[in-house]
């Protein structure tokens, strides 16, 4: 069938909807990227399809799947939309080449912020917009350009990128370390938790074949507190070697049970952003960075 159409007439909620649900191959997912319900979607779906004349989507049960006419529409669809944001981009705020980043908040305060002047020098041009807020973006009405978050994204549809493993250890300041020698020698201090941590105490003393003893010591619900409470001599912290780098390279923290007990390493943090065809500019630039300050072998996007 022929079409004839003019912007005016063009579908563009539909085919925002059908290029969302095309990529994440599920109507719900669609919709949660959107911020609309499934039933929406599917509306949206299928009034595009009767604007077409034919179906696009095999359903099968809760998932979707590309017929191949949907696959043809899904290709040109996508690259359409690319193209449109890579114009917004050259004529709005955004051409000198903004990366508005979304960051775990100890991550942030931690490992990013003393790198970002290092990360400006070498990417000339390049302007940081930072937001550390504890909620996970949804990357709706394209507020965001990436996210490194903390734990695995909640989003479906998503370049997910893990940012390498981390190695948990307990650390405190330096005169309360002369008091252990062995991992028993915990049980008479305090041990500072950090409630949000993927891994806490009782993981680490399963790690080491010991129960763990008896919760006593500060808690925080955030890991950059958990640090800034054990360099001022509050107890003992169990974290992450990455984000307390500043503190151990300083002295003003050390691990004295490294060498003498299982750490449990894990992948604590992940780059991610939306699935495009091709991302913009800015993403591209910090995911090469991020990877060789890590030493990591990310791939190219």
């Amino acid at each position: 069938m022929f079409i004839c159409c003019s912007m005016r007439t063009l579908p563009l909620g539909p085919l925002q909807a059908f290029e969302a649900a095309a990529r994440n191959g599920s109507f719900r997912a669609a919709g949660e990227e959107l911020g609309v319900s499934p039933s929406a979607v599917s509306h949206a779906i299928h009034k595009l399809e009767d604007w077409v004349g034919g179906e696009l989507f095999e359903r099968e049960g809760r998932a979707v799947r590309l017929n191949p006419g949907g696959e043809a529409l899904f290709r040109q669809v996508s690259a359409g939309f690319d193209e449109i944001r890579h114009g917004l981009e050259i004529v709005g705020s955004r051409s000198g080449n903004v990366l508005r980043l979304h960051c775990a908040p100890s991550m942030a305060a931690q490992w990013l912020m003393p790198r970002l002047k290092r990360l400006i020098a070498e990417q000339p041009g390049l302007e940081v917009r930072l937001s550390a807020s504890t909620d996970y973006p949804r990357f709706l009405n394209d507020e965001f350009d990436a996210d490194i978050c903390y734990g695995p994204p909640r989003q479906e549809g998503l370049i997910t990128l893990p940012l390498g493993e981390e190695t948990v250890t307990p650390m405190c300041a330096p005169d309360l370390a002369r008091r252990i020698a062995s991992v028993e020698d915990l049980r008479a201090l305090d041990l500072i938790e950090s409630e949000h941590k993927r891994v806490r105490w009782s993981a680490w003393f399963a790690a080491n074949g010991l129960t763990p003893p008896p919760p006593r010591g500060s808690r925080f619900d955030r890991s950059f507190m958990a640090i800034a409470a054990a360099v001022d001599g509050m107890g003992v912290t169990l974290e992450s070697t990455r984000l307390a780098e500043s503190e151990l390279a300083s002295g003003r923290l050390v691990a004295p049970l490294a060498g003498k007990a299982n750490d449990v390493s894990y992948v604590g943090h992940y780059l991610v952003f939306p699935h495009l065809t091709k991302p913009r500019r800015a993403v591209r630039s910090f995911t090469g960075w991020i990877s060789r300050e890590l030493n990591l072998d990310l791939p190219a996007v």
